[in-house]
């Protein structure tokens, strides 16, 4: 990796199967130790479950009210300023409960890549 400053253009934001809105902070392949993704979730929306092979994720959350589903937690309430940590193979979804959008980013590592995503819906934990 060289050093370097990446200025952010949040009308790069594109929705995924996954029923949350992405933007790409940080995610190139002369950085393959960890990615930063900015997620956004609409009111009352719930992400599909899904697990990262071979990644560990973190949700920051940014702003909004969710409740987080990770591997054997019971639902918890998380908003700004909450950290979730996620496990590979750790099962997880997310609710916003908010009336605004729920926003966190998610940092990963290694790098997040479409190959290590599972989706898990018809098969949840």
């Amino acid at each position: 990796m060289k050093e370097a400053i990446k200025h952010q253009n949040l009308r790069n934001e594109f929705y995924t199967p996954e029923k949350c809105y992405i933007t790409e902070l940080s995610n190139t392949s002369d950085d393959p130790d960890a990615s930063i993704a900015r997620a956004r979730i609409e009111p009352g929306v719930t992400t599909r479950w899904h697990r990262l092979v071979g990644t560990v994720e973190r949700y920051y959350i940014v702003s909004g009210r969710g409740c987080v589903e990770v591997g054997k937690l019971p639902p918890q309430e998380v908003s700004a300023g909450d950290i979730v940590l996620i496990p590979p193979m750790c099962p997880q979804r997310i609710t916003n409960i908010g009336a605004e959008d729920l926003v966190f980013l998610a940092i990963c590592t290694p790098r997040f890549s479409n190959a290590a995503y599972e989706d898990m819906e018809d098969r949840p934990p």
